[in-house]
C-alpha cells in the first residue's frame, strides 16, 4: 500500500509517469512536446494540419507504417535553436524511423531530411532479413548522425525491436551530442571544417541546404514501418550571442559560394565584382552561413545596367533557382530598396516614385537592411525605403545572396559588406 507521502508525490508530478514532467523538470525549464492525449502542436511537414499516418494510442504516438521516403513526416509547430531533447521510442522488427531537428519548410524542399540532420532510429539486427537482404551501411545504423557521424558500435547500448529505448540530442551553439540509453553515441561540431568535409564527400554533397539552418522544427519520421514514441520533452538552451563582422574581406571570396556561371571576383581596388557571363543567366553569390536576424550594411556601384539585388533568408535548393526575398538593387526607376519575393507573390513593396532619385547610378551607394522576426526595413543612402511586416519572411531561414540578373550586359561592384546579428 502506498504511503501518504508517496501518493502526494504522485499527485504533484513527483514521479516519472509517462508524458508527465516532474516538479524539478518544470522548474528547470523542460516542456513536453507530446501531451499524451493527441497530436496538438504537431502537423504535416509543409502542411497546416495532420493527414496521417500518425495516431495516439494509450498515451503513445504511433507511426502506423504507412509513410514512405516522400511522405509521412510530422513537425512541431514551434521552432527551436539550442536545446536538450529527450524521448523514448521503440521500433517494429526490421523497422526504420528517425528524429530530425532544425528542419526548414520552404517550396523546393519536398522532404525534411534534405534540410535537417537526423538521429537514426532503426532495428539493425533484423533490418536485412526484413528488407530483401539490404545490408545497412555503418552511417545508416541506429544512433548515428545519419550519413555523417557514426558511433563505436561495440559499446553502443541498443535494446532490441519491441523494447523501449531512450534517446537524447543536445544541441548547444553547434556542439552536438547524441545519447542512446544514457550512453553517448556521437559527438561533433556542426559547421566545423570536418563537418563540411563530411557533407561534401557523402550523401549530402548535392544538398546545399542540408544542416545549414541554426533554427528549425523538430520532426518525426514514418518511413514505412510502425514505430512508437512517448515522453518527448525539450529544454531550450540559451541562444547564440550576437556577433558583428565583415562578410567580405576585400581579398578573396572566402565565406561565399558561387551559384551559376557568372564570374564573381575581387578587383585590384579590393572590391567584389559581379558581371554577366557568356550564358547571360541568373547568378548568385551566397554566404556559406545562414543569417536570420541581422543588421546589414553594404556599398554598391552599378556599372552597365546594374540590375542586381540582395537576397535575405534565401536558399538555393536546385542549381541556381533561388527561393527567398530580395531587397532590390536595380537601374534608375526600378524600385531599388523595394522588396520582391522570388516565388509566389512577386513584389511585396515597391518604393514611391519620389524616392527613385535617392539612387546614385554610377556612383557608390550605401544600402542598409535590418531584419528581425517578420519586420524588414531597408535604407538607401540614409533614407528609409521599406518598412514592412510579413509572416512568410518571418518564418524563413537562409543565406544572404547577392544577385546578378539575367539578360547580360550587367556589372556591379560591392564593398564594405558588414553584418551585426540580432
Amino acid at each position: 500500500m502506498l504511503g501518504v507521502a508517496v501518493l502526494a508525490s504522485l499527485m504533484l508530478g513527483g514521479c516519472n509517469a509517462p508524458n508527465k514532467l516532474t516538479n524539478k523538470e518544470i522548474k528547470d525549464g523542460w516542456q513536453l512536446l507530446f501531451n499524451g492525449q493527441d497530436l496538438e502542436g504537431w502537423r504535416d511537414y509543409n502542411g497546416e494540419g495532420l493527414s496521417g499516418p500518425w495516431t495516439v494510442v494509450d498515451g503513445v504516438i504511433e507511426a502506423t507504417g504507412k509513410g514512405s521516403d516522400s511522405n509521412g513526416y510530422i513537425v512541431t509547430d514551434k521552432e527551436y535553436t539550442n536545446f536538450d531533447l529527450k524521448w523514448e521510442w521503440k521500433i517494429s522488427k526490421g523497422g526504420n524511423s528517425g528524429m530530425l531537428y532544425h528542419v526548414v519548410e520552404r517550396p523546393g524542399f519536398d522532404v525534411p531530411y534534405i534540410t535537417g540532420p537526423e538521429y537514426q532510429l532503426i532495428d539493425d539486427e533484423n533490418f536485412t532479413e526484413m528488407n530483401d537482404g539490404y545490408v545497412l551501411e555503418p552511417w545508416q545504423r541506429c544512433g548515428v548522425d545519419y550519413a555523417m557521424y557514426v558511433p563505436d558500435f561495440e559499446t553502443r547500448n541498443l535494446k532490441p525491436a519491441g523494447e523501449w529505448n531512450s534517446s537524447e540530442i543536445i544541441f548547444d551553439n553547434g556542439h552536438v551530442t547524441y545519447l542512446l540509453n544514457g550512453k553517448v553515441t556521437v559527438e561533433f561540431d556542426a559547421w566545423s571544417e570536418d563537418w563540411f568535409a563530411r557533407k561534401a564527400a557523402g550523401k549530402w554533397a548535392e544538398c546545399s541546404e542540408y544542416g545549414m539552418s541554426r533554427t528549425g522544427h523538430i520532426c518525426l519520421q514514418d518511413h514505412g514501418y510502425p514505430a512508437w514514441f512517448r515522453n518527448i520533452k525539450i529544454k531550450e538552451l540559451p541562444k547564440p550571442e550576437p556577433v558583428e563582422k565583415d562578410l567580405f574581406n576585400g581579398k578573396d571570396t572566402e565565406g561565399w559560394i558561387v551559384y551559376g556561371t557568372d564570374p564573381w571576383y575581387v578587383d585590384e581596388e579590393g572590391c567584389l565584382v559581379c558581371e554577366s557571363g557568356t550564358d547571360n543567366t541568373y547568378g548568385y553569390f551566397g554566404t556559406t552561413e545562414y543569417y536570420d536576424d541581422f543588421d546589414l550594411t553594404l556599398e554598391f556601384k552599378q556599372e552597365s545596367s546594374g540590375n542586381s539585388g540582395v537576397f535575405i533568408r534565401s536558399v538555393v535548393p536546385h542549381d541556381v533557382t533561388v527561393s527567398g526575398w530580395q531587397v532590390e538593387v536595380a537601374p534608375p526607376g526600378c524600385d531599388t530598396g523595394g522588396v520582391y519575393e522570388s516565388y509566389g507573390r512577386g513584389w511585396l513593396y515597391q518604393i514611391p516614385d519620389e524616392k527613385e532619385s535617392i539612387l546614385k547610378y554610377g556612383e557608390w551607394n550605401t544600402m542598409r537592411i535590418r531584419l528581425e522576426g517578420d519586420h524588414l526595413q531597408s535604407w538607401l543612402n540614409g533614407e528609409p525605403m521599406t518598412d514592412i511586416h510579413d509572416a512568410k519572411i518571418g518564418s524563413g531561414h537562409g543565406r544572404i545572396c547577392l544577385q546578378i540578373h539575367d539578360g547580360g550586359g550587367i556589372k556591379v561592384r560591392w564593398r564594405n559588406i558588414h553584418i551585426k546579428t540580432l
